[in-house]
């Protein structure tokens, strides 16, 4: 599909000329040198960079050219993508459900067909979440891996940047052109690879059945324990003040009302709670690797269930915040390398989605596993 044709709320900014090259969408977080980047927001509906990201350009000298600036979250602060300021994006793949936040322009741009790739960032699960909604690839690299300068920061302990797709294969090229130091990773088979399985337990029935016959598909697993790092979520809070304070204290009526009520209670965390959080941090990062010891990756639900009802996330509702990020916040806390496929459809035929996770600077053998894995529940149609 043409960008110019898809529905409201998909793209924020489309280019005067049309584009040469593959085509990229670009959540619009990430600065474009003379093209309109919001930030998801209206305090910069005006706002025309004077130069690109290094991550854009990186793409674009790899035969990407860009489509569209694609629609998020208010300043990429949830996990809906339905924006006050510039309209909720749809899911194409399930009318009357949220594609996932906070790229969600991402991810319904690809299923839609207006681009084959999309370049995303992930504090809490931005990349995975919208991934998992809409039936598409989302990787989530190792911390600092891809550039986020040119970027409107969330937390910065916790940003990623990195790439969406339909298909594991593109996801790889993307990296080899995001950044100099990625080689693939062959992998023979999934037996050559040893797997913990978490959380399984905590999804719905479907989707606890399609992520456990995924992790059925490696010969080498066991199930481990690990807590979902909940303590940690103060040090990300106390980030999210520090990039906002200023800025909101001069245009709080600006914001909309859910991300305005969040930036408010990330204001409210002392320094003290923040301290208590970085200890937290520590504490997981340890019982992260004592989880993995003998392992080479883990699996785990992407969410616990399939995209949910546009509006079920109401403005405070924290548990349901909370619910949308338990499954992939840890591995922002972690820095590790992620990746979200679908792996078979669930409640009311939505798809499921099944992370695969490795320790930092095993992006190839995550990708690696996860092409070998994507053809194994296609039957062997997938891109390779």
């Amino acid at each position: 599909m043409n960008p110019r044709d898809c529905p409201i709320g998909v793209f924020l900014a489309l280019p005067d000329e049309e584009p040469t090259g593959r085509p990229l969408a670009v959540k619009d977080l990430f600065d474009t040198a003379g093209l309109v980047t919001t930030y998801g927001s209206p305090l910069f509906g005006d706002h025309v960079p004077a130069e690109t990201a290094p991550a854009v350009l990186a793409l674009e000298a790899a035969g990407w050219g860009v489509v569209g600036k694609t629609n998020l979250h208010e300043f990429a602060f949830g996990t809906t993508s339905e924006n006050p300021h510039f309209g909720a994006v749809p899911n194409p793949l399930a009318p009357g459900r949220v594609a996932g936040g906070s790229s969600g322009g991402n991810a319904a741009a690809l299923v839609l067909g207006a681009a084959d790739l999309a370049l995303g960032t992930d504090t809490g699960g931005s990349i995975r979440i919208p991934a998992a909604c809409c039936g598409i690839v989302g990787f989530k690299p190792t911390y600092g891996l891809v550039s986020l300068e040119g970027c409107f920061p969330l937390a910065s302990t916790f940003d990623h940047a990195g790439p969406m797709a339909r298909d594991v294969a593109t996801c790889e090229r993307a990296l080899e052109a995001l950044t100099v130091s990625f080689e693939r990773q062959a992998v023979d088979s999934l037996g050559d690879v040893a797997v913990g399985v978490a959380w399984t337990d905590e999804a719905a029935p479907l989707v606890r059945a399609r992520v456990t016959e995924a992790a059925a598909s490696f010969p080498q697993r066991r199930p481990v324990s690990l807590s979902t790092a909940d303590d940690v979520d103060p040090l990300l809070m106390y980030e999210v003040a520090g990039v906002h304070r200023e800025l909101f204290a001069e245009n709080a009526d600006l914001y909309g009302d859910d991300v305005r009520g969040k930036i408010e209670r990330c204001l409210e965390v002392t320094e003290a709670e923040a301290q208590r959080a970085t200890r937290a941090l520590a504490a997981f990062r340890e019982e992260a690797e004592a989880a993995m010891h003998g392992l080479d990756l883990l699996i785990a639900p992407t969410l616990a269930f399939v995209a949910p009802q546009v509006g079920a996330g109401e403005p405070g509702n924290l548990r349901f915040r909370r619910s949308m990020v338990r499954f992939t916040f840890p591995f922002n806390a972690l820095g590790w390398p992620t990746l979200a496929l679908p792996c078979g459809a669930a409640e009311d035929g939505l798809p499921a989605s099944v992370q695969i996770v490795g320790r930092p600077r095993t992006d190839a053998l995550v990708l690696a596993a996860g092409r070998l894995l994507e053809s194994a529940l296609t039957g062997g149609r997938a891109t390779t």
